[in-house]
């Protein structure tokens, strides 16, 4: 699987391949994983022949405009590209790259190893990452290579793929089963983005599970909500200072007006 985007951070450095700009992660991240829930597989994946397959690859290659074709192998597996918005609406614990970007840092240690020191703060909103995986990637994989790329070490369980679909003028998210493969829907749904496209999340469970957290991670949680709490305090100071300011200069303006 290889990863790309439109991401301008910087905070993140892992080895490029020079020729295509496409990160190189693992094609085999997960794959121990992927088979213990083979059951999960949609079987709507069996339904197309090699043919079938083939015909449908001709045509969603016709249709492609950007050059980010997709090619078959012999044994009927079939490479591509994706892209994954990330909307990640809480921040991200990774291995500090002392980069600019950070908000906390907290050193996490441990008797048996030497202190490490993890930096927590919010990815940019919409971002897009690109990714190049076969047919046989599944969602797992997605999600762990996107994490390994940012050197993200949260549990890779707090974070879901969803496919994003539009009907009757409303956008529609569908969580996808941990064991499915991005780029068969990618296939039948053809390459328009606005038909279908991919978005990592929170994988919302209802409640939030605090104990599925790393104490670095809950005292960063709090410390960035204190910063929110004291920038939120200044704004409404700000406000109900300059309102306090017009409201003397109106009275200052009536009291020098004749009666």
């Amino acid at each position: 699987m290889t990863v790309s985007g439109s991401m301008s951070s910087g905070y993140c450095s892992l080895e490029e391949d020079i020729e295509d700009y496409f990160f190189t992660a693992r094609e085999n991240l997960s794959r121990r994983s992927a088979k213990l829930q083979i059951q999960d597989v949609p079987k709507e994946e069996k339904k197309l022949s090699i043919r079938e397959l083939k015909q449908k690859i001709d045509s969603f290659n016709v249709m492609v405009q950007n050059g980010l074709i997709m090619k078959m192998a012999d044994d009927g597996t079939f490479t591509g590209f994706i892209k994954v918005h990330l909307k990640l609406q809480r921040p991200v614990t990774v291995t500090d790259t002392s980069q600019t970007l950070s908000i906390y840092t907290i050193e996490q240690a441990s008797p048996n190893k030497p202190a490490e020191k993890q930096t927590s703060f919010y990815l940019p909103l919409d971002a897009v990452q690109q990714l190049h995986i076969s047919s046989v990637t599944t969602a797992s994989e997605v999600i762990r290579g996107l994490l390994q790329k940012f050197q993200v070490v949260d549990e890779p369980l707090k974070f879901a793929l969803f496919k994003q679909t539009q009907r009757d003028e409303q956008v529609l998210f569908q969580k996808l089963p941990l064991a499915e493969h991005p780029l068969y829907l990618r296939l039948l749904a053809g390459p328009e983005t606005n038909v279908l496209s991919f978005v990592l999340k929170e994988n919302e469970t209802g409640e939030v599970q605090w104990e599925a957290f790393t104490v670095p991670e809950l005292q960063n949680f709090l410390l960035i909500l204190e910063k929110e709490e004291r920038e939120k305090v200044l704004q409404v100071q700000k406000k109900y200072v300059s309102f306090r300011q017009h409201l003397q200069e109106a009275l200052t303006e009536t009291t020098r007006k004749p009666v």
